[in-house]
């Protein structure tokens, strides 16, 4: 395969974060992989429950005459055992994803099951406690599922993680009752790009509203489907961060220029650009921020490379950490990376060439130092992990 130019590179919308075409046509017929996620090494289990959202005072920008909607999934610390383990996918996203990324990886959609368990529990009894808030948004055309190797991994260390699918962007959404709704966007251009990026800050900020309902006691969610006992009091919404891969860590930092609820964010491998030829970029690159934020890149992207990086680097004014992936690759920031070697097939390029656990156990372990730290004021030694790919 050939290597993907992705978001990093040329902008939020020119095809970045579709998977390359496959050179050959699918092969036959398989009996499905049995894919699984790596167990999260955090002290707590994993809950896990999906919220419909319905942002009344917002008309949806890309179809004309339906009111803005939002799926969400909430990852909490809870108690051990009694319910059963949370599919990866709805069965309408699963078939989506599979049958596009089939088609890319040359292999028939029969060999990708993406309804296999996680390692959360749906609907678990939160563990109780007030716990710092993450929330996730993933990259342009992705499902808010492509980073729950991270999000679990995070709820198992006592945090409530809170990933938000952007409808109408992502490939598919399912929404209670069954009903998918699909990607549906204008031809790429700046000022798509420009309306993708804002229409992600108001859902982030919506998102947060609807959080701060669930701490008073409300329940968000529009049909009112019963809540995992106790997840209420769980959220401490004066500790909150936020972070995302590619198109999703731009939406972090754009959202914390204009929401103060976000104390600290991390980019992971997004640029902060709408055109980088054109030198377009976001306002957190122009404006920079005053609190903490981590970038994460890979392979031959970094801030050395990337002119929106550069152009943040100068203006920020907060805590600064970087780190970078030499043997990664954009997608090695996602599921991708952990999934795809279980195909059995030789690995495509978008996810690199690093060792797939070593890859989860760094960004595990950076990603968890640095919200320790400036959302629990907790120091870790997150080189503890052996970072001989990491520069």
């Amino acid at each position: 395969m050939t290597k993907i130019p992705t978001l990093r590179r040329i902008g939020v919308l020119a095809a970045v974060l579709s998977l390359p075409a496959a050179l050959a046509a699918p092969s036959a017929s398989a009996a499905p992989v049995r894919f699984g996620l790596t167990p999260p090494t955090g002290p707590y289990p994993v809950g896990s429950t999906d919220l419909h959202l319905v942002d009344q005072s917002r008309q949806d920008p890309w179809i004309p005459g339906l009111t803005r909607e939002l799926m969400i999934t909430v990852r909490y610390p809870a108690l051990p055992g009694g319910k059963p383990k949370a599919p990866y996918m709805a069965p309408g996203v699963a078939k989506v994803v599979a049958e596009g990324d089939a088609v890319k990886l040359g292999i028939g959609a029969d060999q990708l099951d993406y309804r296999f368990p996680t390692n959360a529990r749906s609907g678990a009894h939160a563990i109780g406690g007030r716990r710092p808030v993450v929330l996730y948004s993933p990259g342009a055309t992705l499902s808010r599922s492509h980073g729950t190797t991270q999000m679990e991994q995070l709820a198992s260390e006592g945090y409530v993680v809170v990933s938000v699918d952007h409808t109408h962007e992502a490939e598919a959404v399912e929404f209670p009752g069954g009903r998918v709704e699909k990607k549906t966007l204008p031809p790429s251009s700046i000022e798509v790009s420009r309306q993708v990026i804002a229409t992600r800050v108001q859902d982030t900020r919506f998102v947060l509203d609807s959080l701060e309902t669930l701490t008073r006691g409300g329940n968000p969610d529009a049909e009112k489907r019963k809540l995992p006992a106790g997840l209420a009091g769980s959220l401490d919404l004066s500790r909150v961060g936020m972070f995302g891969h590619s198109g999703g860590g731009f939406t972090a930092g754009e959202t914390m220029v204009t929401d103060r609820r976000i104390d600290a964010g991390a980019d992971l491998d997004g640029s902060m650009a709408h055109s980088q030829s054109q030198r377009i970029f976001g306002r957190v690159a122009d404006e920079g921020l005053d609190r903490p934020f981590l970038l994460m890149s890979a392979g031959d992207h970094s801030g050395a490379t990337d002119a929106s990086w550069q152009e943040f680097l100068k203006n920020h004014r907060g805590p600064l950490q970087q780190v970078h992936l030499a043997d990664g690759e954009h997608f090695s920031y996602t599921d991708y990376q952990t999934l795809l070697p279980q195909l059995g097939i030789a690995p495509p390029s978008f996810i690199g060439t690093m060792d797939p656990a070593k890859n989860v156990a760094t960004q595990r372990a950076q990603l968890s130092a640095f919200f320790d730290k400036y959302l629990r004021q907790r120091s870790r030694d997150a080189t503890s992990v052996s970072l001989s790919h990491v520069s």
